[in-house]
């Protein structure tokens, strides 16, 4: 979820390997030449021959995650809509929707949860696209544990990062395989969950991504197991959402596709030929971690396209169960319309 991604972009910056993460500096593309050729589905202001300033405020620091965005921009897909496009980490990303919803950014990546979090708040955000299909969030383990599933967790001491809404995963899990959260001891260990678990101040961190933590820990010489909230009663959820402002999605439509466009060719191109595309991110963010972002982009492309018709797809249905698991679990103090913070009309069919 948000709050521990937010944890790890301070834990990265501050570490001796990766330098602080900074705003991706970005060149303009050249502007299209008056009664030049119009590329195809290119936005009105593109067939005037001026691209359109696009600003995209990160959800974290640069990583796997956001490959195809900056495939996109590399290889000329934005400027052939017509857009010329900023990739950039504010900040302070726990902002992105706030600066999203005040038209400062066209774009933001968050998270389901803190869109339907927004709601009540009146942020005037919606999501125009999942990027991520399935949660990242896991309860690892050490293999030499044998901890393999929920209920082994009684009496055990379970390190997560004092946030309420991993006690209510967490809850779930342990309901779903006939046992009770109350016979777990949870241990706030801040967000050093890799360094709890395998310094043995506790048998499972809580909140860690099967996507970054388990591999951090493998490369640290720890094998690990992980359970994947979604297989233990927890709703499957979208990790990864692109929001835009309601503003925007009224009045510039086509802007939101050309970029939609253009975001999903950069994906199936990351998807296609990872190690390009992690040469690509790294050119752009030398701090990035490279030994670890080719075992996580492999674990997340499947998780870019699995089981759905169009890259970004979303659906009500799932829209709907997360906002009901939300509410049941007091992380909602009521019913939320989902129909009012997604939408696919956009989406390139």
């Amino acid at each position: 979820m948000k709050s521990l991604l937010i944890a790890l972009f301070i834990i990265v910056l501050s570490s001796a390997a990766c330098q602080p993460a900074t705003p991706t500096a970005t060149q303009p593309p050249a502007q299209q030449p008056s009664g030049a050729a119009t590329p195809a589905g290119a936005t009105p202001a593109a067939k005037a021959g001026t691209p359109v300033k696009v600003s995209v405020a990160l959800d974290w620091y640069p990583n796997s995650d956001h490959a195809g965005l900056y495939v996109a921009k590399e290889k000329g897909f934005y400027r052939d809509e017509g857009l010329d496009v900023d990739l950039y980490v504010p900040s302070n990303p726990e902002d992105v929707l706030k600066l999203v919803g005040s038209g400062k950014d066209t774009f933001g990546i968050s998270y389901q949860s803190d869109v339907l979090l927004a709601a009540p708040e009146g942020i005037p955000i919606k999501s125009v696209a999942a990027l991520v299909q399935h949660p990242l969030n896991s309860v690892m383990t050490l293999k030499s544990s044998g901890i393999t599933r929920p209920r082994q967790l009684e009496g055990k001491k379970v390190g997560y990062p004092g946030i309420p809404g991993h006690e209510a995963l967490l809850s779930t899990m342990m309901a779903k395989d006939g046992s009770s959260i109350d016979k777990v001891e949870l241990v706030n260990v801040g967000y050093d969950l890799v360094q709890a678990l395998i310094g043995k101040k506790v048998d499972a961190s809580l909140g860690a991504y099967w996507t970054h933590e388990s591999i951090l820990a493998e490369m640290e010489g720890y094998p690990v197991d992980v359970m994947r909230v979604e297989q233990w009663g927890v709703p499957d959820y979208y990790e990864l959402v692109l929001v835009t402002n309601d503003k925007v999605a009224r009045e510039q439509p086509d802007v939101i596709r050309a970029f939609l466009r253009a975001t999903a060719k950069g994906f199936e191109e990351a998807a296609r030929d990872p190690q390009t595309a992690l040469d690509i991110l790294v050119k752009a963010n030398p701090e990035t971690n490279r030994k670890m972002e080719e075992q996580g982009i492999r674990l997340l492309i499947p998780l870019w396209r699995e089981g759905v018709p169009v890259f970004g797809w979303q659906t009500r249905e799932r829209w709907q169960g997360y906002a009901d698991w939300m509410l049941q679990m007091k992380l909602l103090s009521a019913p939320i319309n989902v129909d009012t913070v997604f939408t696919t009309e956009f989406l390139p069919r």
